[in-house]
């Protein structure tokens, strides 16, 4: 009952600010004058876009619907499906699309030759489409996961098929959906960060000893400045994602080694239930805050941002 609860208060929260604030993130993107690339920019409102999906259909269709309603039409069988593949979907995008400009900032950073023909808005494009065609496709299975619950040949509602839980093709699709959202988007964002710090650093002491010694050593240097704001930007991305998404990825992979989550639900055994509540809501919360990194920490989006919010009390005084 008291996770009920919490579940109650939290989700609508969640929604309450999320949806404004992604919707406030794309706005300002699209003005474009934030002084951020095309390139930059074009991930950053597919990133602020996946994450608003992810609001609207985990968030509300799957959390509040079901929590606030006696009959909610999440319950059909059809529905149950739909909203599952929207939902994963929707997640994969928000993740893939991190991994994706991650990568993007990584060859920026470390790769001069590639850097010109990777870093365009065209290659951009490209990658937010083909992120976006593969992660529908592979959420499709997800449709198929429930059978519907009868009474006296009346369909009540839907549940998942037990067969998810024994049949090895379902056992194989789940290992791959755990595996591709997030244990390898664990490992790439990890690893791409540690290079792209990795050369920040190395640049940095060759450009401090450019610069030499002496009076020299006391002055501020605008690029060192730069790239030190980089690093703390980066292990800030990675932070939040892994640390946000960690009980979930965990709990999920025990989920699938074992039966006993079926046990844990049913006898409410303390921890195991607590972690299964407590998991998607970390793992939601990064649907508000991995964008906002991104872009918050840049003075002019700001600068941006109190120009929209001040707006339309300047236009009212006028």
């Amino acid at each position: 009952m008291e996770l009920t609860q919490t579940r109650m208060i939290f989700y609508p929260i969640l929604a309450a600010v999320a949806i404004p604030v992604n919707l406030l993130v794309i706005l300002i993107l699209l003005r474009r004058r934030c002084g951020l690339s095309r390139c930059i920019t074009c991930y950053l409102l597919a990133m602020a876009s996946a994450d608003l999906t992810v609001i609207l259909t985990d968030v509300i269709l799957k959390q509040i619907i079901p929590l606030y309603s006696t009959d909610p039409f999440t319950e059909k069988i059809t529905l149950c499906g739909l909203v599952d593949c929207l939902t994963y979907a929707a997640t994969d995008l928000s993740v893939w699309f991190t991994v994706a400009f991650t990568f993007d900032r990584f060859v920026a950073v470390c790769c001069e030759k590639l850097k010109t023909k990777y870093c365009t808005w065209r290659t951009a494009v490209v990658i937010i489409g083909t992120v976006t065609v593969l992660s529908c496709l592979k959420n499709i299975p997800w449709y198929f996961r429930y059978d519907a619950v009868y009474l006296f040949f009346t369909p009540l509602f839907c549940m998942v098929k037990l067969s998810y839980y024994t049949s090895p093709l379902w056992k194989t699709f789940s290992l791959f959906h755990n595996v591709t959202t997030p244990l390898l988007p664990f490992v790439l964002i990890m690893l791409l960060n540690a290079l792209t710090v990795r050369n920040i650093l190395l640049a940095s002491r060759a450009r401090r000893r450019l610069r030499g010694q002496g009076d020299t050593q006391n002055q501020k240097d605008p690029e060192m400045e730069n790239r030190r704001k980089s690093i703390i930007l980066l292990f800030s991305i990675s932070a939040s994602f892994i640390l946000l998404w960690m009980t979930q990825a965990v709990y999920n992979i025990h989920e699938r080694i074992t039966l006993n989550h079926i046990i844990d639900r049913l006898l409410k055994n303390r921890l195991p239930y607590v972690i299964g509540y407590i998991g998607p809501m970390l793992q939601l919360l990064s649907s508000c805050s991995n964008t906002c990194i991104y872009v918050v920490t840049q003075s002019k989006f700001r600068e941006e941002l109190k120009n929209v919010l001040t707006y339309p009390f300047a236009l009212f005084c006028c």
